[in-house]
């Protein structure tokens, strides 16, 4: 049993970084049988904690957290600085009292307030949790906050690394099944596995994005340098080039099993020459969707599960969303660099207009000057 924590925020404190605004930072105090530590807290790390804890959960901890004021800043508000100090030390109370111990085994409630892990049980804690948040939100943007945790990103990057490898397996028993169940289940399980790997990839992918931003901007309490977020990039590049690999694997052998049915006598697949020798040659389907008829099956989705197929589906509208958001940028871009040649144009306009103001003077002054040269000569 995990030994009694007693936590309190007795004080407070206004931190004036350089070249930033001046915020408060939440003195948090806690009391273990053989020893006492602190740390200090902003007000947007409660904040990003209670989501953390909400999503890996699925339901909000006990106590609420104080809400945001947008008219008053703690900054100048003693009373508002006491009201929510008093707040959150009531949040983190009702978390750390409370008989529901879901709160408490997270890796997020862990590494907020820097607790020792408890070695692979923490880990295979973390992985479950992490791997259980993915699984109710897809790809959603709290899945990626969780997995931007340094210590559960590995994690999951093993858990990624575990469903290629049994996808692997997989395919290399469909390819040594003898029969047409053995080689339907392991092409499904096969799909299955890559599929998950794709969803963790994805989260992966945001996870390590949120990590690199939080370096950029030079926060977050376990901080990674350059190298190692490097060496996380090419770590997902790899496994992204491994899953592509396996899709391809996984398609050749279904056209080449469906070859080999065609040929035999006993297939479980019907070719095209048994379908005109049954309906004959000259029934032709007609062309274009028809109403209420089925969606004809692809690669991808012949041998998935309901499950399955959703999250190809929303693995396929993240990839569309990303390509918009990439043609967006380009869009941005065309359109300053318009402007830009826009702006440059008008500018040009007005130099060539005082050339031809100043060619006309000349011109004037020249005709002038013959005329004086006439009356001379």
């Amino acid at each position: 049993m995990a030994p009694p924590l007693e936590i309190s925020i007795p004080s407070t404190i206004l931190s004036t970084a350089d070249s930033s605004k001046p915020y408060t930072l939440y003195n948090i105090t806690l009391r273990l049988p053989l020893r006492t530590f602190f740390v200090q807290k902003r007000y947007s790390d409660f904040v990003s904690l209670h989501q953390s804890l909400t999503s890996v959960v699925s339901s909000p901890p006990p106590a609420p957290l104080p809400a945001k004021s947008w008219f008053k800043s703690t900054a100048s508000s003693p009373e508002l600085t006491e009201e929510r100090r008093k707040g959150l030390e009531a949040y983190l109370r009702a978390i750390a009292e409370n008989p529901d111990r879901r709160w408490r085994e997270t890796s997020a409630w862990r590494s907020f307030l820097n607790l020792p892990s408890t070695g692979a049980g923490s880990a295979s804690s973390a992985r479950k949790e992490l791997v259980e948040a993915n699984q109710r939100l897809g790809m959603g943007s709290n899945a990626g906050q969780v997995a931007s945790d340094p210590g559960v990103w590995l994690d999951l990057h093993r858990e990624m690394k575990g469903q290629l490898h049994d996808a692997r397996l997989f395919l290399g028993r469909r390819d040594g099944a003898t029969t047409a169940q053995g080689q339907y289940e392991a092409g499904a399980n096969a799909k299955r596995c890559l599929v998950k790997a794709a969803g963790l990839i994805g989260n992966l992918e945001e996870g390590l994005k949120i990590m690199t931003d939080s370096e950029k901007r030079g926060e977050g309490n376990s901080r990674l340098g350059t190298g190692e977020l490097r060496r996380r990039r090419d770590l997902l590049g790899s496994a992204k080039v491994e899953r592509e690999g396996l899709e391809k694997l996984a398609v050749s052998l279904a056209v080449k099993n469906q070859n080999v049915k065609g040929e035999g006598a006993g297939g479980a697949v019907a070719t095209a020459q048994d379908k005109n020798a049954l309906f004959g040659p000259g029934v032709s389907r007609p062309s274009g969707r028809v109403l209420g008829a089925p969606v004809p099956e692809t690669d991808k989705t012949r041998e998935l599960d309901n499950e399955g197929v959703l999250q190809l589906q929303k693995q396929m509208v993240q990839d569309q969303d990303l390509d918009v958001e990439e043609l967006a940028k380009i869009v941005r871009r065309q359109r300053e660099m318009g402007l830009a040649i826009h702006g440059e144009l008008e500018l040009q306009n007005e130099m060539l207009k005082r050339v031809d103001e100043d060619v006309d003077r000349v011109g004037r002054k020249i005709d002038i000057a013959k005329k004086r040269v006439g009356k001379i000569s």
